[in-house]
């Protein structure tokens, strides 16, 4: 990990990653430490001061581990697949819904159900999952949709039947 004035760099085994911060925020490393520390106790700086551990931590994570969030699937004739680098979702549309992911995004479908997104940069790995999420968000009446693992889909009741 290197730091040049405001900017911090990050190397590790799985890629590297910089990020420029705010001038405000002093950051430092020492003996296998990175210190961070504000200017003023100014709740913009209190603010930023969090913000700025908060992304240097997850960037030394996301070069050492890396980050995965995981969709599923859930429908009658929901499948994704991937065809070449892109990701193909069939997801109750009349046409297949295709999607290039960014840079140093890795999408796996290990089964028909089932979507992997990786990378090194957790902010975009969640932008990605999330963009995935939107093309078919969960509805509440069958609980169909793309859906993260482990997300709860609040049920409705649905119409009652009328009496004649």
């Amino acid at each position: 990990m290197s730091v040049n004035g405001s900017t911090v760099a990050v190397k590790g085994p799985r890629g590297s990653m910089e990020r420029t911060f705010s001038d405000r925020i002093t950051i430092v490393v020492e003996a296998d430490q990175v210190l961070v520390s504000r200017a003023t106790d100014e709740p913009r700086d209190r603010a930023h001061h969090g913000l700025v551990r908060a992304l240097t931590a997850n960037m030394v994570a996301g070069v050492s581990d890396g980050f995965v969030k995981n969709l599923s699937l859930e429908g009658v004739g929901y499948r994704a697949a991937m065809k070449g680098e892109s990701l193909e979702l069939q997801v109750g549309f009349s046409h297949p819904v295709l999607m290039d992911p960014p840079e140093g995004i890795t999408i796996e479908v290990p089964e028909p159900t089932k979507i992997n997104v990786s990378g090194i940069d957790k902010e975009l790995v969640g932008q990605v999952a999330a963009d995935i999420r939107s093309v078919r968000p969960p509805e509440p009446y069958k609980g169909k949709g793309i859906r993260y693992v482990g997300e709860y889909v609040r049920r409705k009741a649905g119409k009652a039947g009328v009496a004649r």
